[in-house]
């Protein structure tokens, strides 16, 4: 008698773990409880039954009925939590909607206006190179021809880390060591970030600069504005015009400021360049052969010209922008225009 209960307690509770756990909804798996944990259930009947048996036959019965009638009650709470969520999602998902396309990242603005031109200068035969961004003083100032007392230090508000070492403010440092490791020919470019102690809508605390260098039998100024040219061509339009002002920097002599034609009225004068017709674009010059006493080169065999620009300037003339401050905002309507 007790052995036919126990294997009756033993089948209910493996049918009612399976139906359970089966039961597609909510509703089926309500009928599953009510036959098996229900007032009228399969476990109250056979608790019931409990009573026919002897009294030192209950306690082992009674146990097994209670541990079988647990672990049912255990699988109906999981499985109805499990519907419950399945059916909450489902109020909100409909699998039958066309699917959203997710967001996909692009480029920032001024990666795409270095990679662009880094590209140009590719394509007229420059190899890219870096540098390190906190720089010695003698690579930043005294290797270009800096000297610790000259006014061209005044030039720069400088950041120091000690006193030997500081965040580059150019990227012209790159030059030197470039030439330093590599006898000429050396046709180089280096863009990188550049730091500079200075912040309002033209200028920001850190920027981006690409610096160009050229060293080899025979060049002149003349190369350089061809070269400058083929830039300001490919990177803007094919009818932009350049002009070369004379200018001062250390490192190059003779030394030349960079104009081009105005983006916005093609030259005839406006607001943006303040009826000039033109706008700045970058610094130039031919390497001052006193550079070349720092890398061991013979000024007399080899010469050279050495151009630097800011990438924001150049991605601000091309879009037609006004403050420097907008790229490093992260603000999507603006970044989202490019």
């Amino acid at each position: 008698m007790p052995e036919q209960l126990i294997t009756r307690i033993e089948e209910a509770r493996n049918q009612a773990l399976a139906a359970f756990k089966a039961a597609p909804s909510l509703a089926r798996l309500e009928s599953a409880r009510i036959e098996f944990l229900g007032v009228k259930g399969r476990f109250n009947e056979l608790m019931k039954a409990l009573g026919a048996l002897r009294k030192e036959e209950r306690p082992l019965a009674g146990a097994k009925a209670n541990r079988a009638r647990g672990e049912a009650e255990a699988a109906y709470a999981a499985a109805k939590d499990a519907l419950e969520s399945a059916e909450a999602r489902s109020s909100w998902l409909d699998v039958t909607l066309p699917g959203r396309r997710p967001i996909q990242g692009r480029r920032h603005i001024l990666s795409r206006t270095a990679a662009e031109i880094c590209g140009i200068f590719e394509r007229l035969g420059f190899s890219l190179v870096e540098g390190p961004e906190v720089e010695t003083d003698y690579y930043n100032f005294e290797a270009l021809n800096f000297p610790r007392d000259h006014p061209a230090r005044d030039m720069q508000d400088t950041l120091f880390v000690s006193a030997d070492l500081l965040l580059r403010t150019h990227t012209s440092p790159v030059q030197v060591r470039v030439m330093e490791k590599n006898q000429p020919p050396v046709w180089v470019v280096a863009p990188g970030k550049t730091y500079r102690r200075d912040s309002d809508i033209s200028h920001s605390p850190m920027f981006h600069q690409v610096e160009g260098l050229a060293v080899d039998q025979g060049l002149t100024f003349a190369d350089l504005k061809g070269v400058l040219t083929a830039f300001a061509t490919a990177m803007f339009s094919p009818d932009t015009k350049i002009r070369l002002r004379p200018s001062f920097f250390p490192f190059t002599e003779p030394s030349a400021e960079v104009d081009i034609a105005c983006v916005l009225c093609r030259g005839r004068g406006c607001r943006l360049c303040k009826g000039t017709g033109w706008l700045e674009i970058l610094g130039s010059g031919m390497v001052d052969p006193a550079v070349y006493g720092f890398v061991g080169y013979d000024p007399a065999k080899v010469s050279g010209f050495a151009f630097g620009m800011g990438i924001e300037r150049v991605a601000m003339l091309k879009y037609g922008l006004e403050d420097i401050r907008q790229f490093y905002e992260s603000d999507l309507r603006f970044l989202n225009q490019f």
